[in-house]
Formats: structure tokens, C-alpha cells, sequence
């Protein structure tokens, strides 16, 4: 099974860049909740002004959210369908990992066939001979 994206590898590439910073996270999970301007987010997070602007740079990138001007401010807010593409993204992985644990999982529950040629071969100490030898030749 292969994963299929309607996403490109640079895509695919930049929305999990976009993701693997906490700050960029937080970004993305407030401008979810409402749109909120830069200045706002900014004001926010112990870093400058220019640094956030910069992870909102990022994040509109990996076109994650949406920035609009509305006057002199810059309104940031999520787009839904990137973060729908994305989780799809997630979604068939999980279902490939999910198949290929289960298939592990039936190859461990059957049972160990016995090696070849070991059953003839090797004596069991614990069982009679079927043929005790013959103590009456000369």
C-alpha cells in the first residue's frame, strides 16, 4: 500500500516544517479560534515583533492560515482546507501503519511450523522406541 496526497512533497514538506515549531502550533491553533492580527499574536510571545512575523511567514507558506489586509493591520487567520489535506495526509498513514501491525499481528498468532526434516531426525528422550533392539543376535 502506498500513500497517496493530493499535496506535493514540497507541500507535504512545508506544512510539517510549518508544524514542528511549538510557537508556529500556537499560531495556527489561536488563528483556529478567531482571526487575529499579527500585532495581536505578537503581543502574545516573549520574541520580537520581526519573529513572529517571521512564523506567520512560514505558516502562510505552508498555506496554513491566511493573511489579508484590512487597513494598516495584517489579519491572520487558519485555512481549514490545508489543515484538512494535511490530516488526510495523517489519516492514510495511520491506516497503512494500522494494516501492517495487523498483518504482523497475524503472522505472530499462527502457530511455528516445525523446522524441516527435524521431526525423523532428532530422538525424543521422553518417548519409547517404536523398535527396541534386537538383544537375541549372535
Amino acid at each position: 500500500m502506498v500513500v497517496r496526497s493530493e499535496l506535493s512533497d514540497e507541500q507535504i514538506d512545508r506544512v510539517f516544517q510549518a508544524l514542528a515549531a511549538s510557537t508556529r502550533r500556537d499560531i495556527l491553533r489561536r488563528t483556529i479560534e478567531t482571526e487575529q492580527s499579527v500585532s495581536e499574536l505578537a503581543r502574545s510571545y516573549d520574541m520580537s515583533f520581526a519573529a513572529v512575523q517571521k512564523h506567520v511567514a512560514v505558516l502562510e507558506a505552508a498555506e496554513l492560515i491566511v493573511k489579508r489586509a484590512e487597513g494598516r493591520e495584517r489579519l491572520v487567520r487558519a485555512n481549514p482546507e490545508m489543515i484538512a489535506r494535511a490530516r488526510a495526509l495523517l489519516a492514510r498513514y495511520e491506516d497503512l501503519w494500522r494494516s501492517r501491525i495487523s498483518r504482523l499481528d497475524d503472522l505472530l498468532a499462527e502457530p511455528d511450523p516445525a523446522p524441516v526434516g527435524t521431526s525423523d531426525t532428532i530422538p525424543d528422550p521422553h518417548r519409547a522406541d517404536p523398535q527396541p533392539p534386537d538383544r537375541h543376535r549372535t
